[in-house]
């Protein structure tokens, strides 16, 4: 059985080298959808709370949202980091609240302070979709994202192979050594 849980997220981004409309700076909505696959937790008599699954994720993707995306090699990229380091908001300012921890994958690097994530490849759905499986996968069992960007969507579906412990009372993943970090559950 699966969970689901979606998330709405504000971004603008260009495909760099591209040609036709994509190649200009532009905005989008997106929704992401997540669905997390595992047996029925007796306990709680669901698979995985999505609350539980929405915190989780929107460690990752509060990056995203409200943040330029662009391609590593993008000439526009050293362009804006001069731009925000002259108006000093380079290294964060305090009305940047809503930032996640920063990462470094192969696929990503997310930059909370500027609002800015940096890709390998260029910024589609599809990349997206692999971007956001990369960062989530162990942490939750992820059978299928879906992302809609515009008229633009992707999904794909992964085999759930992770052992995730749960917590017999609320559900959520347990830590590495068998305790529940958010009713204090232990195994």
């Amino acid at each position: 059985m699966r969970s689901i849980t979606t998330f709405d997220l504000q971004y603008a981004h260009r495909f760099y080298k591209f040609r036709g409309e994509a190649q200009y700076l532009h905005g989008h909505t997106g929704t992401l959808s997540i669905e997390v696959e595992d047996s029925v937790n007796e306990g709680v008599n669901m698979v995985y709370p999505c609350n539980e699954i929405q915190k989780t994720a929107w460690e990752v993707l509060k990056n995203f949202d409200h943040a330029l995306i662009l391609r590593e090699d993008d000439p526009l990229l050293p362009a804006v980091l001069k731009v925000y380091e002259e108006t000093g908001i380079k290294d964060g300012a305090p009305q940047n609240t809503m930032k996640g921890p920063a990462f470094k994958t192969e696929l990503a690097t997310a930059y909370p302070d500027c609002r800015l994530v940096v890709t390998k490849e260029t910024m589609t759905v599809e990349g997206m979709i692999k971007i956001v499986y990369a960062l989530l996968h162990e942490k939750l069992n992820i059978a299928k994202i879906t992302f809609i960007s515009g008229c633009n969507v992707a999904c794909a579906e992964f085999s759930t192979r992770n052992n995730i412990e749960r917590c017999p009372l609320c559900g959520i993943s347990l830590d590495k050594n068998g305790v529940c970090s958010k009713c204090g559950y232990k195994k």
